[in-house]
């Protein structure tokens, strides 16, 4: 009986065995191809069609639909490009995900990642260490996230996003190097009277602030990237407090005005009375319309003696939870984000890719800049409580600009944060 019984297994084992090496495809490899192979050896069926969502922008989509037939060529899957804008595709795919009218592929900023596991839209990638090394470090954990105690992986990394100083040459002769630079071109420059300023920043907005304070060691949440201890806030500790005072030094009477606001600044420093403002890549083709030749950029001048730590944000592609090709949608998204195609992607969309050599091959001495700060950047935090950091801090950063005492103000900001925390049921 028990010979029977172990012959029995070992017959269907074999069946078994037989049946999965049926299911690999015939496949050839291509230099070109963004997988070289999944990490059993093996892929499923290639499937008729892909379908992806991409965001909405004219230029990106030029961009992309150009990559999607040339994959579309090659693997012979026809692949389908639709029109979505990021802030409605988690939504949307909420809903036409389980009827079976979602997309293979969405496109989603790293920080949203958090929601997206937590609402089960997405699932972990499986990446190979060859399929891994091409994007920058910060790319890569920008992606990762701990869901469960499971550390994943859920996106492929397709743009870098971080900011950094532009100025006018007409203004500022050169780039200041140090925070303390900075200040001396607002002082000598400012002249409110004639709204003519040598530096302006919005006042209440983390995300721009954020080097004041992580160079003095300051934090949003303790923990790993992508393993965040939420309870342990870092933005009123010593260091946090000390770059609130110095955040603070910067605004009051003939300095930044505390009432700016962004279209005041980009205004101003279009019409050629700003020597010098804090804003992201999104804002070069304006600026280069509104003062030509007079633009420069240059990185966050440095904190403390240390290269500034601006947030660094990443837009991926993502294999959606409801995929039924969820292999063949990740060799489409690592083809969209090769070293070729981010390369022609940047020319067409001004995006800058994580793909380390189409990064390093840039030539354009803004961009470049750009990908010279990335190199200290820090990832946003992508769990899902960092939307309960924003207003906090947003509204402690404008006490800071008025004038109030930086301590109080951020013990508060801090306590508000975890307040909104465990309300949300986010506490740990």
């Amino acid at each position: 009986m028990k010979k029977r019984y172990l012959l029995l297994s070992f017959v269907m084992l074999l069946s078994l065995f037989v049946f999965l090496a049926a299911c690999a495809p015939d496949r050839e490899e291509d230099v070109n191809s963004g997988s070289e192979g999944e990490d059993n050896g093996e892929q499923a069926e290639k499937p008729e069609e892909l379908t992806v969502w991409a965001n909405d922008q004219e230029e990106q989509l030029e961009a992309i639909r150009k990559i999607a037939a040339d994959y579309e060529e090659q693997e012979g899957i026809k692949v389908n490009v639709e029109a979505k804008s990021m802030l409605d595709q988690l939504q949307e795919l909420s809903l036409a995900g389980p009827e079976g009218n979602g997309p293979d592929l969405f496109y989603q900023p790293h920080d949203q990642i958090g929601n997206i596991v937590a609402q089960g839209l997405a699932d972990p990638i499986n990446l190979t260490d060859d399929e891994i090394s091409p994007y920058a470090d910060a790319a890569v954990e920008a992606v990762t996230y701990n869901f469960d105690g499971e550390t994943d992986i859920y996106g492929i990394p397709a743009v870098f996003e971080t900011y950094g100083l532009f100025y006018n040459t007409d203004i500022v002769s050169e780039a200041p190097e140090t925070i303390e630079d900075l200040k001396t071109i607002l002082e000598e420059n400012t002249n409110a009277a004639e709204d003519k300023y040598g530096f302006l920043m919005k006042p209440d907005d983390l995300y721009f602030a954020y080097p004041f304070f992580k160079n003095y060691g300051g934090y949003i949440f303790g923990g790993d990237i992508g393993e965040y201890d939420t309870s342990d806030i870092g933005l009123n500790n010593e260091g946090a407090i000390e770059g609130g005072e110095l955040f603070q030094s910067f605004f009051g009477q003939g300095l930044i005005p505390s009432s700016t606001t962004i279209d005041v600044i980009d205004g101003l420093f279009s019409e050629g009375k700003v020597g010098a403002v804090i804003n992201g890549p999104w804002s070069i083709t304006g600026y280069k319309e509104a003062i030509g030749d007079s633009l420069g950029f240059a990185p966050f001048p440095a904190i403390n003696g240390e290269p500034s730590s601006t947030l660094v944000g990443v837009k991926a592609w993502m294999v959606s939870y409801y995929s039924e090709n969820k292999d063949w949608a990740k060799d489409l998204a690592l083809f969209m984000t090769n070293e070729e195609n981010l390369a022609y992607y940047f020319d067409v969309a001004g995006e800058l890719p994580p793909n380390t050599a189409a990064l390093e091959s840039i030539d354009d001495p803004i961009y470049a800049a750009f990908a010279e700060q990335i190199e200290y950047g820090v990832p946003m935090p992508s769990t899902p409580q960092m939307s309960q950091v924003w207003e906090p801090m947003n509204n402690a950063l404008q006490f800071l600009a008025e004038g109030e005492e930086a301590k109080a103000v951020l013990d508060e900001a801090a306590e508000q944060i975890q307040t909104n925390i465990n309300a949300s049921g986010g506490g740990q």
